[in-house]
């Protein structure tokens, strides 16, 4: 049903507005922590970095940005996000969402249609301006990372920032990634694991690393909501 009414440019326009309403709803009535902000600080302020989740966390992650620009103040140099997304319809479906937050976005993919793609991400990265990227997108198979992440990464000389998102508010999609879907006035957290410098030589071996640091940041952001619900927190 959701793929008929996405061949139709005027529906799908319609029901990104709606989307990105209702999310920027959802994330504003949420009490935010950060956890890692000592990691977020150096590209908040100004550092290029490829920002990279899990897909499955993607509808929480516009509230890392919007943390960013909160943040700066008019400090440091001005600088953009870009996440990156496909050409099919899903991928425009989410740019149009994702621009109501002020992110941009960069069309295109990192592993595949190659080198065209990747030459400009880097040429983003060199301007001073951040890549949001979810290595395990937009398809699959779920926590498993495409090379492309650490290809870029190699190539730009920008660190990986490792990130994630937990609500304790939420819907779990029956999708292959489990799309966490936000409900208004939860208590959530976004969480920065320390950045991953990947050498030109040898990139693929960061691979595995990238892969460990971003469920380590899914997990950490879980257990901080579980431990929140319990009175912990």
């Amino acid at each position: 049903m959701l793929k008929r009414v996405l061949r139709h440019p005027a529906s799908l326009a319609v029901l990104a507005q709606a989307v990105g309403l209702y999310l920027s709803f959802a994330l504003r009535t949420t009490r935010w922590t950060l956890v890692g902000a000592e990691n977020l600080e150096p590209h908040a302020l100004g550092a290029p970095a490829i920002m990279a989740a899990w897909h499955e966390r993607l509808p929480l992650m516009p509230m890392q940005w919007l943390m960013i620009r909160r943040w700066k103040h008019g400090k440091g140099p001005r600088s953009h996000v870009h996440i990156l997304v496909s050409h099919s319809r899903d991928g425009r479906f989410i740019a149009a969402v994702v621009r109501r937050f002020g992110i941009d976005v960069a069309l295109g993919s990192s592993s595949r249609g190659g080198a065209g793609a990747m030459r400009h991400l880097v040429g983003l990265i060199a301007a001073g301006d951040h890549i949001g990227i979810t290595p395990d997108g937009p398809r699959g198979p779920r926590r498993r990372a495409a090379l492309g992440v650490a290809q870029l990464a190699a190539l730009s000389r920008a660190p990986v920032l490792p990130c994630a998102a937990q609500t304790s508010s939420r819907w779990v999609l029956r999708t292959w990634d489990h799309m966490v879907i936000p409900r208004p006035f939860g208590r959530a957290v976004v969480v920065c694991g320390p950045v991953i410098c990947v050498p030109r030589t040898g990139w693929r071996d960061a691979v595995p690393a990238i892969e460990l640091a971003l469920t380590a940041a899914a997990d950490r952001a879980d257990l901080w909501c579980e431990s929140n619900r319990r009175g912990q927190i």
